[in-house]
C-alpha cells in the first residue's frame, strides 16, 4: 500500500509505502478515534449535567432555608406579641386584686371584727420596668407571676367568704334581733304596767305600749323578721298581727284598721304588715305593741332603743 505526501508550500511530492503491520496500525487509528470522540463526549456531557443538577439542588434548599427563617421570625415576633398581651392582662388582674384588697380592708374595718382574724394587707405580686434595646419577655417569670397569683386570689377568696357568712350571721341576727318602734312617726301613749283603765278608770295591768299618730291609716312595721302566727280578729285586741321571731320572741300589733299580712306569711324586719286603726277595746287611732319573750310578756320599752352588739 503506498501512501503520496504533496507539499503544498513547495509542491513536491513523498511517496511511503506501507507494509502488512503499518496498515494495520493505521487501520486501527482511523476506526478507534471516531470512538474515542464518542466516549470523551458523552462523558463531558455527563459531567456537565451532574454539575448543573448539584447547584439546582443547592438553590433550592437555599430558599427553602430563606423561607423557613423568614416563618421562624414571624412566630418568634407573634410568640413575643401574645406574651405582652398576656402580661398586660396579668398586670389588670393584680391591679384588680389590689382594689380588692382594699375593699376587704374597709369592710373588715367597718364591721368591727377582731384585728388579725382577717388579712388582706399582704402585698400583690407585680411586674413590670422598662424595656431595654431588644431585651425579651420571660416565658418562665410571666408562668411563675401567674402561679403566685393564682396563690393569692384563692387566700382572697377564701378570706372573703368567710367575711361574707359571718356578715350574713350578723344580717341575719340583727333581722331577727327585736328592736325599734312599730311606726316610724308617733309618740307613747300610754306604758307598760299598772295604769287606770280608760274605759273604768279602776287600776289594771297594761301589757305594752300605745303608740298614737293622731290619725288613722298609718304604716304598722314589724320590729324584726320572723313568721306571722296570727291575723284576724282577737278579743280586746281588735284586729291583730302576731309573729314569731325565734329564740322565744314573739310580738303583737293590735287595733289595726286594715292587715296586710296572712297567718303563714314570711316578713322582713321594718315590713308594713297592717294600719293603724281603733278596732277592738280602743278608744282611738293607735296600736297596742307587746313583747313576749319564752311566753311571757315583757316591757316592750327595753327594745325600742337597743341595737346589736
Amino acid at each position: 500500500m503506498k501512501l503520496i505526501l504533496v507539499n503544498q508550500r513547495h509542491g513536491n511530492t513523498r511517496t511511503v509505502i506501507l507494509n502488512g503491520w503499518m496498515r494495520g496500525l493505521l487501520s486501527v487509528c482511523l476506526l478507534g478515534a471516531p470512538v474515542a470522540l464518542g466516549y470523551l463526549g458523552y462523558q463531558l456531557a455527563i459531567s456537565g449535567t451532574a454539575s448543573l443538577l448539584t447547584e439546582d439542588v443547592a438553590r433550592n434548599w437555599q430558599q427553602q432555608l430563606s423561607l423557613q427563617e423568614t416563618e421562624l421570625v414571624r412566630l418568634r415576633n407573634e410568640s413575643k406579641r401574645e406574651l405582652e398581651a398576656l402580661s398586660l392582662r396579668l398586670a389588670m388582674m393584680q391591679a384588680r386584686l389590689a382594689r380588692l384588697d382594699a375593699m376587704g380592708e374597709r369592710i373588715t374595718r367597718m364591721s368591727d371584727f377582731d384585728n388579725g382574724e382577717f388579712d388582706f394587707s399582704q402585698p400583690v405580686v407585680a411586674i413590670g420596668g422598662p424595656t431595654r434595646g431588644d431585651s425579651e419577655l420571660s416565658e418562665s417569670g410571666f408562668i411563675s407571676a401567674l402561679d403566685r397569683l393564682e396563690i393569692q386570689v384563692e387566700d382572697r377568696l377564701g378570706q372573703l367568704q368567710v367575711l361574707e357568712d359571718l356578715l350574713d350571721d350578723r344580717k341575719i341576727q340583727s333581722d331577727v334581733f327585736i328592736a325599734g318602734r312599730p311606726i316610724e312617726k308617733g309618740w307613747i301613749a300610754s306604758r307598760f304596767g299598772q295604769r287606770p283603765d280608760p274605759f273604768t278608770g279602776r287600776m289594771s295591768f297594761h301589757a305594752g305600749l300605745d303608740f298614737t299618730t293622731g290619725r288613722a291609716g298609718a304604716e304598722i312595721n314589724t320590729v324584726a323578721s320572723g313568721v306571722v302566727t296570727w291575723s284576724g280578729p282577737r278579743s280586746g285586741y281588735g284586729l291583730m298581727v302576731e309573729v314569731n321571731h325565734g329564740s322565744g320572741y314573739t310580738t303583737r300589733y293590735a287595733h289595726a284598721e286594715k292587715l296586710l299580712v296572712d297567718v303563714g306569711d314570711i316578713v322582713d324586719k321594718g315590713q308594713n304588715i297592717a294600719l293603724v286603726g281603733s278596732t277592738g277595746r280602743s278608744t282611738g287611732p293607735h296600736v297596742h305593741f307587746e313583747v313576749y319573750k319564752n311566753g311571757r310578756v315583757v316591757d316592750p320599752a327595753a327594745y325600742i332603743n337597743r341595737t346589736i352588739r
